[in-house]
């Protein structure tokens, strides 16, 4: 339980500097680059144990924010399968967005089926198979460990170029946060020296894992945390955003569903890193704001699509007509609202019909734009459903626009 209003304290200790010697591994750069001999390090605070209350305004936007949390994850329960299949695409897509990773809805379905049409979609589906990653684990195992975040992390980056022999391990050098390529010279941030990797992770995994917070409040610190810690060579801020909605799912907050706060970051890029470098500076309270408001809106218009997907079966018999309740485009139907990316494999497998009469109902389908073909060839076609995912498209539009 949160701390009494009698008790307030949100401060937060501050990241300390340290002066460290520097060298290139790898001789690049400019001369600078390359006679840099020393580099001043962050080193957060430890924060297993830290106690923060919070005041009576900000634990007034925590209610709102988890009140509407809880009426998305346990309302519309014949809608909630394909909620969550939206919602974990809108979260992956969005939070790539952040890190500048672009692409359009189709290319990102094409590379869902593992047609690669560019690179970008490839990563936005590699960061929905780590967030799913990190949330199945937790939901198992009802903790936050390292094999989660660290099989997460092999999923996001195995197929990045150059990433691969990184993907699933902790950093064994030290990183850093722009400026120059070649060394930390004008860097923003230089996260902590690489031998305290592990120290770090195993304290803010004990953090993770208390019960003794406001979920929300732990969720927006851990994550804060896990981006001053930069545990990983690339791929930290995808995972950490993931880190989100994982402790949401381990603290019962959600039950069914991922909450796409990352539309609403994305749409105050600049805002989002601000409140990281308040919170490495020991000002808590704009990171926590920040995530209530974020979750809060992230939540509502989630409510929203959730409201529309139960009216776009009845869109779809009006766009038929009338249909046999036993013959395969109706089966169609029913199999659509889950699985709303499909490929002619996956069709014939879950109809269990022969091919034909499969084909013969697509193009059924096809002809009254229930779903659209995302490829142009005659193999590994795809097809998606228009209605739903014209939605996952607005869902992030209504979420960046309310958040402004």
């Amino acid at each position: 339980m949160p701390a009494s209003n009698q008790d307030l304290d949100l401060s937060w200790p501050r990241h300390e500097q340290e002066t460290r010697p520097w060298q290139q591994a790898h001789r690049g750069g400019t001369k600078e680059d390359r006679v840099l001999r020393e580099v001043t390090v962050s080193l957060p605070p430890t924060i297993a144990e830290q106690r923060i209350s919070i005041d009576s305004e900000l634990a007034n936007d925590l209610e709102s924010a988890m009140r509407e949390i809880s009426r998305l994850d346990g309302s519309h329960g014949a809608a909630l399968e394909a909620l969550g299949v939206l919602l974990l695409r809108t979260e992956s897509v969005a939070s790539s967005k952040i890190e500048e990773v672009e692409s359009s809805l189709d290319d990102y379905a094409r590379a869902l089926h593992g047609i690669r049409t560019n690179s970008s979609a490839v990563s936005m589906v590699a960061a929905t198979t780590a967030l799913s990653t990190m949330i199945r684990k937790v939901s198992r195992h009802d903790r936050v460990d390292l094999a989660a975040i660290t099989s997460a992390h092999e999923a996001l980056m195995r197929d990045e170029p150059g990433e691969a022999p990184f993907a699933g391990r902790l950093r064994t050098m030290q990183n850093w946060i722009a400026g120059s390529d070649h060394s930390p010279r004008g860097a923003l941030y230089v996260p902590p020296p690489q031998e305290s990797v592990p120290r770090y992770m195993d304290d803010l995994l004990a953090f993770a894992n208390r019960d003794d917070l406001p979920a929300l409040v732990q969720a927006a610190i851990a994550h804060a945390q896990f981006e001053s810690i930069h545990p990983f060579t690339d791929g930290n801020g995808r995972i950490g955003r993931a880190l989100i909605n994982t402790v949401l799912r381990r603290r019962g907050s959600t039950t069914r569903v991922v909450i796409p706060l990352a539309s609403s970051l994305v749409a105050h890029r600049d805002r989002y890193f601000e409140v990281l470098n308040s919170y490495r500076r020991g000002d808590v309270r704009p990171l926590i704001a920040t995530f209530a408001e974020a979750s809060r809106i992230a939540a509502s218009e989630s409510r929203v699509t959730a409201e529309r997907l139960t009216g776009i079966p009845a869109a779809w018999n009006e766009l038929l007509g009338p249909v046999r309740s036993d013959s395969a485009a109706a089966k169609l139907l029913l199999l659509l609202p889950a699985r709303p990316i499909l490929s002619a494999e996956e069709a014939c497998a879950a109809l269990d019909a022969p091919r034909s009469s499969v084909f013969a109902a697509i193009k059924r389908l096809c002809d009254a734009s229930v779903v659209r073909p995302l490829t142009d060839s005659k193999r590994d076609q795809v097809w998606g459903a228009s209605l739903i995912l014209d939605e996952l498209d607005d869902l992030g539009v209504r979420i960046a626009h309310v958040s402004r």
